[in-house]
C-alpha cells in the first residue's frame, strides 16, 4: 500500500476475540448497535460509517470485542442489514465468516402496524408472526391480518422500542 493510500485510510485496531459485522448498508450501523443493546460498556466497539465498498458503493462496519451473537440477534441484523456478513474473530484471526440469512418467518421481533390485528389486542395471547416476502429489502406480511411491513417500518419500530 502506498503512503498516500495509508494516509487516507482509516486504521481501526484488530480485536482479539469477538465479531465484525461488515457490509452493513450505509447509515444502518447505529440501528444494529441499538437492536443489539450495545452502549459501550461491554468492551471495545468500533463503528465505521459510510466507507467505500467495491461491492456496495458505501457501507458501515461494526467491530465488537468479546461478543457472540445469538440466533435472535442474527435475525435482527438480517432484518436491518440483509447484506451483512459476520466475521467471528478468535485470537486476532477470522475463524468463520458467513452472510446473514433472513428466516422464512419472523416471530415476536416486530409488531403488526394494523391496530386491529389480533396481535395488538391486549386480551389476546397471539405473538406477531410475519412471512418474509423479499430478501434484499425485507418486506414482511403479517400471518394474521395480511398487513405489510417495509424496511422503514421495521427500522422505525426497532429504533423506537429497543
Amino acid at each position: 500500500m502506498s503512503s498516500k493510500a495509508q494516509e487516507r485510510d482509516l486504521i481501526v485496531s484488530k480485536i482479539r476475540d469477538g465479531i465484525v459485522i461488515d457490509h452493513i448498508p450505509a447509515g444502518r450501523a447505529l440501528i444494529v448497535l441499538r437492536v443489539l443493546r450495545l452502549r459501550g460498556g461491554e468492551g471495545r466497539i468500533a463503528l465505521v460509517m459510510n466507507v467505500d465498498s467495491r461491492r456496495m458503493g458505501r457501507k458501515d462496519i461494526v467491530k465488537i470485542e468479546g461478543k457472540e451473537l445469538s440466533d435472535d440477534e442474527l435475525n435482527l441484523i438480517s432484518l436491518i442489514a440483509p447484506t451483512a456478513t459476520i466475521n467471528i474473530i478468535r485470537d486476532y484471526s477470522v475463524i468463520k465468516k458467513f452472510q446473514v440469512k433472513l428466516p422464512e418467518t419472523v416471530k415476536g421481533v416486530v409488531r403488526c402496524r394494523n391496530p386491529k390485528c389480533i396481535t395488538n389486542q391486549p386480551r389476546e395471547d397471539a405473538v406477531p408472526a410475519f412471512k418474509v416476502l423479499h430478501l434484499d429489502q425485507p418486506i414482511l406480511q403479517c400471518q394474521y391480518c395480511g398487513t405489510y411491513l417495509t424496511i422503514d417500518d421495521i427500522n422505525a419500530q426497532l429504533m423506537g422500542e429497543r
